[in-house]
């Protein structure tokens, strides 16, 4: 897995400049904890077909993807945050968007082992 096709290495070693290595760890873990929750939240709004939590919860998972530099699950939400598609399609795209965030943590994780 290329750790630079899911992150932004730019950013992440920018954080690297400023922060401690443990205070990115921290960031991390939290963006694992939130992306579980915003994940459920976009299932919801899929099974529940509310448009309107689809968008807020694809834009606070988009927030933070970005923060923490995992650039593919970034862009990934930047496609589907205001899709009007039916409930069929956005569970697709809801299940590719959890696989990338899987791969996503994975890289980051691998960048982290190599610090």
């Amino acid at each position: 897995m290329a750790t630079t096709q899911h992150i932004d290495l730019i950013l992440i070693n920018g954080y690297l400049e400023a922060l401690d290595l443990a205070v990115i760890e921290q960031m991390l873990d939290l963006y694992i904890e939130q992306s579980a929750l915003y994940l459920t939240a976009i299932n919801r709004a899929v099974v529940n077909m509310d448009e309107k939590a689809w968008q807020e919860q694809c834009h606070k998972m988009k927030g933070a993807a970005a923060s923490t530099g995992l650039s593919q699950v970034h862009q990934k939400l930047l496609l589907i945050e205001k899709s009007h598609e039916d409930a069929e399609t956005k569970a697709q795209h809801l299940q590719a968007l959890s696989l990338l965030n899987q791969q996503a943590i994975a890289a980051f994780q691998q960048w982290f082992a190599e610090q």
